[in-house]
């Protein structure tokens, strides 16, 4: 379950207060009011159709943070609100904090992230052969124990990393080591083993004191050592389309290294802005945990130590999703625009985080600014309209004003209207026909709307012969 991506302390010698992230503000407002209002709508109208209860955002513009917000219920018996504040569990994001420590090991002389791992751990299935950065970039070929998007029972029950070392990291291999990439959670069970028994202290401690207290990062909790508290999220599960419940707890044990981790988004947009500052880290860890590992055939894997690395419109960025029992969250850096989103939710096997996170990228990078057509605005104007039930009869011809009867009206509004406002409608063709201009709109939507496509055709003199929604085919 902490594979998710796409296509995520309580110990001994390190406390934290469970109430501790109640008592520090971390509501920030400092954007454009018009782009809070795109933001906020995108995230209601994801939640909307995704059915999840509750978002918790951070969006980072010019290198800081402008904008935290929460939006719809982090408990549901009681209701009770989503605030900044709260803890959500991130999953597999947890997994570039494991590569940092690693890196910041190697910074200190006491390892190389190029040690085979029979240096550290020698008993397990050809450590001599795997090395920490196959660990890492998910090339090392340990089968992965924990695949499935739900909680097996097995895993209700505590167990140790060296339980599941024994277990799957004792396996034959998938595959022979740096020929493939297959995602594997057992690979960090070793990665954090190999932390604890080079530094000398527990995993979470040495984040803490090296990674967490630089940064600010003060609110970040060990949610496989300990449940989250009452102030903070509750996660749920939904199964098929039947109510949301609670979502059950993994044994303590299972997200060491791989998905242990929570905290409110804020703490985890500070640590983005680290990674786009690169103020953390030494310039050259920086440069491993970034590079794309490649396979032995020179295959780019775009995943690097702990993170994907991908292109889209010349624009390199960084993205991990993470999901654990009751929780998926989505975090994306554009490291040379000094922009971040953070996207938290509670409910597991859900897209709400990623439709959220994805969605917002243009809106917050600016790129989304495309002039619309005369006639995508009057096809949203009148679409918009028709979801109140009301049309500007002067737009049609005799026979579409006859189409839209009052029975056409009241069906469009009561069908379109539940869905919320379209962020715009897309022109996908255009044609002529029959004296006419033929025109296919699609439909989009904030978050992850129904697909719909709007058919039109305008006369000579501007005026409407048809105007048609429909399922998109």
């Amino acid at each position: 379950m902490m594979r998710r991506f796409s296509i995520l302390f309580l110990i001994v010698g390190f406390c934290i207060a469970s109430g501790a992230n109640a008592q520090r503000s971390l509501v920030v407002n400092d954007i454009d009011p018009g782009l809070r209002a795109r933001i906020d709508d995108m995230a209601e109208q994801a939640l909307q159709h995704t059915g999840v209860p509750s978002a918790s955002l951070a969006v980072v513009q010019q290198g800081r943070i402008v904008y935290t917000h929460a939006y719809g219920k982090a408990k549901l018996d009681p209701p009770v609100a989503a605030e900044p504040s709260m803890r959500y569990s991130i999953g597999s994001i947890s997994k570039q904090f494991t590569a940092a420590a690693l890196l910041l090991l190697e910074q200190q002389g006491k390892l190389s992230i190029d040690d085979p791992i029979s240096k550290y751990i020698p008993d397990l299935t050809r450590a001599n052969e795997v090395t920490i950065r196959m660990l890492l970039s998910h090339t090392a070929g340990y089968q992965d124990f924990w695949p499935q998007d739900y909680v097996m029972p097995p895993m209700m029950e505590a167990t140790t990393a060296q339980h599941i070392l024994d277990v799957w990291a004792k396996k034959p291999l998938d595959f022979d080591p740096g020929v493939k990439w297959q995602y594997s959670n057992t690979g960090y069970v070793i990665a954090g083993s190999i932390v604890e028994k080079v530094s000398g202290m527990s995993l979470m401690r040495f984040l803490q004191e090296n990674v967490f207290k630089p940064l600010d990062m003060a609110e970040v909790w060990n949610s496989d050592a300990e449940k989250l508290g009452e102030t903070d999220a509750a996660g749920y599960i939904r199964y098929a389309l039947g109510p949301l419940r609670p979502a059950p707890k993994e044994g303590k044990g299972w997200m060491f290294a791989a998905g242990e981790l929570a905290m409110p988004a804020y703490d985890l947009a500070q640590w983005d802005i680290s990674v786009m500052n690169r103020s953390l880290l030494a310039s050259k860890s920086y440069e491993q945990m970034f590079a794309t590992v490649k396979l032995k055939d020179g295959t780019d894997t775009h995943y690097a130590l702990g993170i994907f690395v991908r292109s889209k419109d010349g624009r390199t960025f960084y993205e991990h999703g993470g999901e654990v029992s009751g929780f998926v969250a989505d975090n994306l850096v554009f490291p040379e625009d000094k922009v971040g989103i953070v996207v938290l939710t509670n409910e597991d096997a859900s897209e709400a985080a990623s439709i959220i996170a994805r969605g917002l990228a243009p809106v917050v990078l600016g790129v989304d600014k495309q002039t619309p057509s005369d006639a995508e605005r009057q096809a949203l104007d009148i679409f918009v309209a028709l979801q109140q039930g009301k049309i500007d009869r002067s737009q049609f011809t005799e026979n579409c004003n006859a189409y839209f009867s009052q029975q056409a009206l009241d069906d469009f509004r009561t069908s379109l209207n539940p869905l919320g406002t379209p962020t715009a409608l897309k022109q996908a063709s255009q044609s002529l026909r029959g004296g006419m201009t033929f025109r296919v709109f699609n439909v989009v939507w904030p978050g992850k709307g129904p697909a719909l496509t709007i058919t039109t055709y305008t006369m000579p003199d501007g005026r409407l012969e048809q105007y048609l929604v429909i399922p998109a085919q």
